[in-house]
């Protein structure tokens, strides 16, 4: 109409579009994925742990971690004397000297797996894997020995590391994807585990890695059914709420009918 002004609209906040823009699209899905501690405090504290050892093993004297990574080790003689301590501390470890990847794996397996299942879980997953995984391994070393396919040196083998966890939190994943994720996730795996087996020819890690995701799929299929809402008797839908006053009940008979 004539004879009126029109206000300016009133200026937006600084950086609105791009506050706007971190909320929505990619950058969203991104970071409601980023491990944080508030949804994934299993994966950040563990990590921080991963990360302090292993700048310990190599800045400090070789000659300590050496003989700290004895105590940790996992082997027959350990498992004997001091079972509690050593499957305890050798997870704490990264072994190798390649280690990033290894650090890497457990960020991309445990905190999508913590997000899903919560932290208890998500760390009843990975301690599952590294505990069950690593008596199952040294089991076959020993009964190797005491038939002669080993020598007894083999109970003295340096065995520590997180990739026990690492497949078995991969393999509960794996589970709780969709079924494209899960075939993709378990045939990478499968064959990144098939290709170690073959080339390393070592009898532990030829044991415990198969092993360990074989145990996290199992564990995924445990953990998926729990999370299943409760069917009803007569069906598979959920129990409806109560019908609004003031509607006809007969048409609700039929229907069912």
């Amino acid at each position: 109409m004539a004879g009126t002004r029109r206000e300016s609209a009133a200026p937006g906040p600084p950086y609105g579009g791009l506050r706007f823009g971190l909320r929505t699209g990619v950058a969203a899905w991104v970071l409601r994925r980023f491990p944080t501690p508030r949804r994934t405090p299993f994966t950040l504290a563990f990590l921080g742990v991963l990360v302090a050892t292993t700048l310990f093993s190599r800045l400090a004297d070789p000659g300590l971690v050496g003989h700290l990574q004895a105590l940790s080790s996992t082997d027959g003689h350990n498992l004997l004397r001091h079972p509690l301590r050593a499957l305890v501390l050798s997870g704490f470890w990264v072994a190798g000297p390649v280690w990033m990847p290894y650090l890497w794996a457990f960020v991309l397996a445990a905190a999508p797996l913590e997000r899903r299942v919560g932290a208890a879980r998500a760390a009843g997953v990975f301690a599952a894997g590294h505990v069950l995984a690593t008596l199952l391994s040294q089991g076959v070393v020993a009964a190797a020995v005491r038939t002669g396919r080993l020598g007894p040196d083999a109970l003295d083998r340096l065995d520590i590391g997180i990739s026990y966890g690492v497949l078995a939190t991969l393999g509960a994943l794996a589970v709780l994807l969709p079924p494209v994720g899960r075939l993709l996730v378990l045939g990478g795996v499968g064959l990144l585990v098939a290709d170690q087996v073959v080339a390393d020819r070592d009898l532990v890690t030829g044991v415990g890695h198969p092993a360990a995701l074989v145990l996290g799929v199992l564990l995924g299929y445990l953990l998926r059914r729990r999370s299943r809402p409760p069917r009803r008797a007569g069906g598979s839908r959920p129990a409806a709420g109560p019908e609004p006053t003031g509607r006809p009940r007969g048409r609700a008979v039929l229907d069912r009918v």
